[in-house]
């Protein structure tokens, strides 16, 4: 074995592989830090991630691959693995760095020893040996690493040891080429691997050997290079099915030697807390159970523990309103400030504490091993719909942002259950839709107990519900409109349960309102810009009209009386603005579902996002309101009424249409955008939107005809 040196002064490559959940995600993390970016790869949608490490006066670039069991690729994430590690498409690594699982080497060694026959420079990393020691797993590793002939690194990266000994590994450069574990010319011929080698420029019989087993799965492969290795596999003769698994079988027998002199086990005696919880969490009955109690216990907490900061926050952006028409000089500026900005940025900004909560709940149900459950429970659930069993964590991802929803459906090697994951996955109540539904059942439902739970708690979770009860009934449906010849499968592991990391936790709260923020903020301030202009302007003629007939009218009403007076134009002014024209416009179609033509305004805008809802309603309201009042958005809304009824505006009926018209529409351009990337099609996204609002409109035109 000879040790790889490289020069000292370039920037080296190093890939860093393993099986899911085997801690890659966090080592690659611990690795890098912050000096980490993402990109596309080349011809696929999937992310790239990519971080930077420097060490002393060497600097290496480590890409994070996608989770894989082995170098079979059946899903575009495990394609991805098979083209770098392969050199086909972009630059081949310089070093590979093999993450394996210390508590299930047999598996981990799969992918591992397919690596080692690429003929990759290479170190194996043997994770989670805190886990190995309490199960009584006993690694000699000296041992493993003569019959190996690839450095080993012990670490336990939850708990950060051992991520210092990677890191000298790094900076010694410490990567041995090893000897295959198999002779790839006893699956194939000699002559036809050397074919292949010479047309795809590889170095190692076992990179051809790949590409002839695997290259009908890879999309970015010319159909020409396809053609010819399907016409070169007929001429020799190769069964790609049977060799593959002569291969696998082969593999896993050296596995096995190899495992009989370097690893031990002892027994113990003790009850293992994890298969005595599991006999609980994933009881067919019990499971299900107790997963609703959960999620209703987190619904609960998101009102019940957020309702003092959201008061805060609300009451501050309206004394903040009140403060600058107080301190600054009356103009256009003033009022675009008091009106526009404030009012739409304060309607975002007043949600981050359930925004927070939601995520933070959500990465301590994955971070404590229960999602995984969540998964192999609700397979059995999924299969009579169309969906699989790994649809869940798209699903349950949608229910925070239904872009990562459906970019995880990657991880689903069937395309026809990806497809239908990522058509449905819009239909679960993501995060955007928690600010419409929170001022909504704050003004439609009572804040009283029952059962001891409060309404509108039950109010929130009924929202979701219907989200994913619509989520499985249209997947029911695309069931038998999609047709595929594909089987499918589920392969997951289900980890120990941890105490969860509770800095990861509050890393990903803060990151996730800080993206949900920030995303929100620019659409909603510039769309606050522009609805304060359309609303504060007209046709010249109909505006000068009114400001004359107010001005007339002020000269002959007593001091007391002239708040009215403005308050009475001003809501005139707003109707002949721009934005009052479009609304009444527009009128007469949404008249069925209980909206005037105010909320009309802001249906159309929150097209963009559904989040700028909120932000829009604020800003019209404000708009001719009395902003140095102080009113807080929610008594805002509390207080308008129907001009020509006295009605209020948001009673039972218009609230609930409104809410369920945003369970059901697709009023979100960066999902559009997302589905398009995944689907290469713009057909699907734009199915998807008339689909999806056509169901949107009858459901609340129902809605409304039943609470009216």
């Amino acid at each position: 074995m000879e040790t790889t040196t490289v020069a000292a002064t370039q920037t080296k490559t190093i890939a860093i592989i393993g099986n899911p959940n085997v801690g890659k995600s966090s080592i690659f993390n611990q690795l890098t830090g912050l000096h980490q970016k993402i990109g596309n790869y080349p011809g696929v949608t999937v992310d790239k991630t990519v971080g930077f490490l420097r060490l002393g006066e060497k600097s290496f670039d480590l890409i994070d691959l996608p989770g894989t069991y082995s170098l079979y690729p059946k899903s575009e994430d495990e394609v991805i693995a098979h083209r770098v590690l392969n050199g086909l498409g972009e630059e081949k690594p310089d070093f590979v760095l093999v993450i394996l699982d210390a508590c299930n080497l047999e598996r981990s060694l799969l992918l591992g020893t397919q690596v080692m026959d690429l003929g990759i420079p290479m170190a194996f990393v043997v994770n989670m040996k805190d886990l190995a020691i309490k199960k009584g797993i006993q690694i000699k590793t000296f041992e493993l690493y003569k019959l190996l002939g690839v450095p080993l690194v012990l670490t336990d990266a939850r708990n950060n040891e051992g991520i210092n000994a990677i890191r000298q590994l790094m900076a010694a450069e410490k990567f041995e080429s090893p000897k295959p574990l198999l002779d790839s010319y006893s699956f194939a011929d000699a002559s036809l691997i050397g074919e292949v080698m010479a047309r795809f420029g590889f170095t190692t019989p076992y990179q051809a050997f790949q590409l002839l087993v695997f290259g009908e799965f890879d999309k970015t492969l010319p159909p020409s290079d396809k053609e010819w290795l399907q016409e070169k596999s007929k001429i020799f003769g190769f069964d790609r099915k049977k060799q593959q698994i002569r291969e696998t079988e082969a593999r896993y027998v050296q596995i096995g030697e190899i495992l009989k002199k370097s690893v031990s086990k002892e027994k113990i005696k003790s009850r293992n807390t994890t298969i005595a919880l599991d006999n609980v969490f994933i009881n067919p009955v019990f499971g299900f159970v107790i997963f609703l109690i959960i999620m209703l216990l987190i619904f609960q907490a998101i009102f019940a523990w957020a309702s003092i900061p959201m008061d805060w926050i609300d009451v501050g952006f309206a004394g903040l309103s009140g403060w600058i028409y107080d301190n600054l000089p009356s103009g256009v500026l003033t009022d675009l400030l008091a009106e526009g900005i404030v009012p739409g940025i304060g309607g975002v900004v007043i949600f981050i504490p359930q925004i927070a909560m939601l995520f933070g709940f959500l990465a301590i149900l994955e971070d404590t091993g229960y999602l995984s459950r969540v998964v192999f429970l609700m397979d059995r659930l999924m299969r009579p719909f169309g969906l699989h069993g790994k649809s869940v964590v798209p699903l349950i991802s949608g229910m925070a942002c239904a872009i990562p929803g459906i970019m995880a459906a990657r991880n689903i090697s069937n395309s026809k259950e990806r497809l239908i994951t990522i058509l449905v996955t819009p239909w679960m109540s993501c995060s955007a839709r928690l600010p419409v539904y929170i001022i909504l059942i704050g003004l439609t439902v009572p804040d009283t107990l029952w059962m001891g739970v409060s309404l509108q708690a039950v109010g929130l979770l009924a929202m979701y519900l219907l989200g994913v009860l619509f989520t499985l009934l249209g997947a029911f449906v695309l069931k038998y409109i999609l047709k595929t010849k594909e089987n499918s499968y589920l392969l997951t592991e289900l980890p120990i349960y941890r105490l969860p990391r509770w800095k990861t936790v509050l890393l990903t709260m803060f990151n996730k309102s800080k993206i949900f923020v920030l995303e929100a903020g620019k659409v909603i301030l510039s769309i606050s810009i522009v609805l304060w202009i359309l609303a504060s302007y007209g046709p010249s003629g109909s505006m000068q009209a009114l400001e004359e007939e107010k001005t007339a009218i002020l000269q002959n009403t007593p001091e007391e009386e002239r708040s009215i007076v403005e308050e009475s134009f001003a809501s005139k002014k707003l109707e002949a603005s721009f934005i009052g024209i479009l609304g009444k416009a527009i009128e007469p179609a949404i008249r069925p579902l209980g909206y005037d033509w105010k909320i009309g305004i802001a249906l159309l805008t929150s097209f963009a996002a559904r989040e700028v809802f909120v932000g829009t309603i604020a800003t019209i309201y404000s708009i001719g309101g009395d902003v140095e009042n102080e009113l807080t958005i929610r008594e805002k809304l509390e207080k308008e009424v129907h001009s020509d009824t006295g009605e209020k505006v948001f009673d039972k009926a218009t609230g609930f249409s409104l809410m369920v018209f945003y369970a059901f529409a697709m009023q979100c351009m960066s999902t559009l955008a997302v589905v398009y990337r995944e689907t290469k099609s713009w057909k699907w996204p734009v199915l998807q939107t008339l689909v999806m609002t056509g169901i949107a409109y009858l459901a609340a035109f129902i809605t409304y005809q039943i609470f009216s």
